[in-house]
């Protein structure tokens, strides 16, 4: 109310817009109740009083007023419209979002700033398809607005192959029965994210029983409606935690703020609304305040107001411009009229778009003549361009909120992403994912786990190259073939990595990468291995009279060696990902009641090409090491080979039935379980002896030590 009369107060100041004319303003409660609403609005187009105000006539009678701007609901903005529809008087709504107004048909003489819930329907299930969520519950509280949204919802759904767990309506006036009633279906359901179509007064009652039933581990998708209410935060800010949802677009309102500040006792005491306001912000009575609204008899015992009270003293909702957003939708509602009232006191007689060039008449507006101009209407405000379409729709853009915690338990509204109807079907929606907080109960332990394992292997190998680097001129380090020991800890690292693409979420992309990047690593690194142990035969050979063999065997050879050896896995995993890739996919097979997303491996001849490769390559390498690990060396690098060869085997015979009899995470985390193994076997068995001698025994880290049989 008070931003309508900001706006009107602005307006009439400005010399660019309407300057020979001012608006004026009436104002009536609509209770938020049909038979009211009807009957004010009624009032308001016939400049009547309302009677028992306890006023004169002289002093209550209005001038009709030519258009409304209302109501915030649907289904009192639909009663109104049908009431007021033959008189053809405008209806711009700053809320209803129920896209049955949209049915020019219907209700010919309705406009909104407010986009249609079409366009947010379609950013929420395009929503929910983005996270793949394909599960999901649908409430919504027993009204127009919510059985329209929900059944345009549905229908939408179908598109991209969304399942509802559940449809269900609650009643406005929500009873104990039919609030266990919902709660119970929210709990039994295997669906964890809901979807509500409601307002926050309805919400409040829900979520005080889903605490009660220990229902907590809900991911809460937000209607407008909702998006950015605090007031469910402060009690319920636990379990609204990662709510996600779309808010009509905000705006800075520049002098709103001063403006709304401005408000004192004395203020309070000209309007009802700022009285009833000033007393429950307060909790004082104003000299000849009628209030009993909201406390009722605890309001009769507040003590009179003083008239230091202020604003700056205290935080209300009503001083908080941070997200103006319904009240910005207002702005714009009296700017419509502004400029419609602004384009007919322009209009030229005789190029009028009326009947033989006449245009609109200022000093009597007849309401349809104002609603031609108004559906014609485009202008820019806040450098945003507000334009309607044929429906009287505003072109939709919504900014997707995310519910966040702040340092000091405050609910901060993070903006994540935006949905933009007038952008192309692809590119509509935009999500900031790395930014959003989800609400999760404990936090998917096993995948902590594997995930800590998969980086303390890393920098585990990582720093054995450090301690390489920093001995790397000792005889133990420069004995055991440098390069190739610096390139297979390097790969190394990276097959501790790997294991960090099978945790999360499967998706097409991550399922293309995971399984060739397992390949090509685990192929790198035996490569070296088997490199690194031809050398060491080929080395004790080399030592025979006139034999030339190691200039076969030279560092180029052998970084070739491994390149080759690479190459015939990198070709077996091209032709598995043109032929039949890996995708994510949704398996029920399982457990009927359940959908696993998991990745499966297309082509199955792939996958096992891809586990045998690496297979023959080991056996390779383990017979090379098994014939040199009783070669003269006091430090004979074949016989820890040998060692890391055994273990690597161990690890994947066992994986193999194991993973064939797993399903959903139990699958993965034997993956994981057998790629950390291998990769920490092979860093130990190898590298472990080596650490020891140069960290713990240097005196054993010379040329003299190392020569001994």
């Amino acid at each position: 109310m008070q931003t309508m009369i900001f706006a009107v107060r602005e307006i009439n100041q400005r010399q660019d817009l309407l300057p020979n004319l001012s608006l004026g303003y009436h104002i009536r409660d609509s209770g938020d109740d049909i038979p009211v609403s009807v009957k004010r609005s009624l009032l308001l187009v016939n400049g009547q009083p309302e009677r028992g105000s306890g006023q004169s006539c002289e002093d209550t009678q209005k001038q009709p007023s030519p258009v409304i701007v209302g109501d915030a609901a649907s289904g009192i903005s639909m009663a109104v419209l049908r009431t007021l529809g033959s008189f053809k008087i405008p209806l711009v709504s700053y809320f209803a979002s129920c896209s049955c107004l949209s049915n020019k048909r219907e209700f010919p003489a309705f406009m909104r700033t407010m986009p249609s819930d079409l366009f947010q329907i379609k950013a929420l299930v395009k929503l929910v398809h983005y996270f793949q969520w394909t599960w999901v519950g649908v409430i919504g509280v027993d009204s127009d607005y919510a059985r329209f949204a929900i059944q345009l919802f549905l229908k939408e759904s179908q598109r991209f192959n969304i399942c509802p767990a559940y449809v269900h309506f609650y009643p406005v006036v929500l009873m104990q029965d039919a609030v266990e009633e919902l709660v119970n279906i929210l709990k039994t359901s295997s669906a964890t994210v809901t979807v509500n179509f409601s307002g926050e007064s309805e919400l409040h009652s829900i979520l005080k029983e889903c605490r009660r039933q220990n229902v907590t581990h809900l991911q809460w998708i937000a209607s407008e409606a909702w998006a950015t209410s605090k007031v469910l935060w402060e009690d319920f800010g636990d379990l609204l935690k990662g709510t996600l949802g779309f808010a009509i677009r905000r705006a800075d309102i520049p002098h709103l703020s001063s403006y709304l500040r401005r408000v004192n006792v004395y203020v309070a005491h000209t309007s009802h609304f700022l009285s009833e306001f000033w007393e429950e912000t307060f909790s004082c009575r104003l000299k000849g305040s009628l209030n009993t609204h909201a406390h009722g008899e605890a309001a009769q015992n507040w003590p009179p107001c003083n008239g230091n009270e202020s604003l700056d003293d205290v935080y209300t909702p009503y001083s908080d411009v941070s997200q103006l957003r319904v009240s910005y939708n207002v702005y714009k509602a009296v700017y419509l009229i502004a400029h419609a009232l602004h384009d007919m006191s322009t209009c030229v007689p005789g190029k009028g778009p009326f009947q033989n060039g006449t245009c609109g008449s200022l000093y009597q507006i007849l309401p349809w003549q104002l609603l031609h101009y108004m559906k014609r209407t485009h202008f820019t405000t806040l450098g945003e361009e507000v334009r309607f379409d044929d429906n009287g729709d505003p072109i939709a853009s919504y900014d997707l909120m995310n519910w966040q915690r702040g340092s000091d338990g405050s609910l901060q509204l993070v903006r994540v992403g935006f949905y933009d109807a007038s952008l192309e079907e692809d590119t509509d929606l935009i999500i900031d994912e790395p930014v959003i907080m989800w609400h999760r109960g404990e936090k998917e332990p096993l995948g902590i786990i594997l995930w800590a394992f998969s980086a303390f292997g890393a920098c585990a190998a990582l720093a054995v190259i450090v301690v390489f680097i920093m001995y790397r001129k000792t005889p133990v380090i420069r004995g055991n073939n440098m390069e190739l020991s610096f390139l297979l800890l390097l790969f190394l690292s990276t097959c501790f990595l790997i294991g960090l693409t099978f945790i999360g979420k499967p998706t097409d992309w991550l399922c293309r990468i995971r399984y060739p990047a397992f390949g090509i690593s685990f192929t790198l690194c035996i490569s070296c291995i088997l490199a690194k142990t031809v050398v060491v035969l080929m080395a004790f050979r080399a030592t025979l009279p006139g034999s030339n063999v190691m200039k076969w065997f030279g560092p180029a050879k052998q970084r070739s060696s491994v390149i080759l050896c690479t190459c015939v896995q990198a070709l077996i995993c091209i032709i598995w990902l043109t032929t039949k890739p890996p995708v994510a996919a949704y398996n029920t097979k399982f457990m009927s009641a359940t959908i696993i997303v998991e990745c499966a491996v297309g082509s199955e001849i792939g996958f096992w090409c891809v586990l045998g490769y690496i297979g023959f390559l080991a056996c390779l390498c383990f017979l090379m090491a098994f014939l040199a690990r009783k070669l003269p060396d006091n430090f004979n690098e074949a016989k820890f080979i040998t060692f890391s060869m055994l273990i690597f085997f161990a690890v994947w015979i066992t994986f193999i039935p194991v993973y064939v009899s797993s399903r959903g995470k139990y699958m993965v985390a034997v993956h994981v379980f057998a790629i950390l193994a291998s990769a920490f076997g092979l860093l130990l068995c190898i590298f472990a002896p080596k650490c020891y001698i140069v960290l713990l025994k240097p005196e054993k880290n010379d040329k003299k030590h190392m020569m001994k049989k």
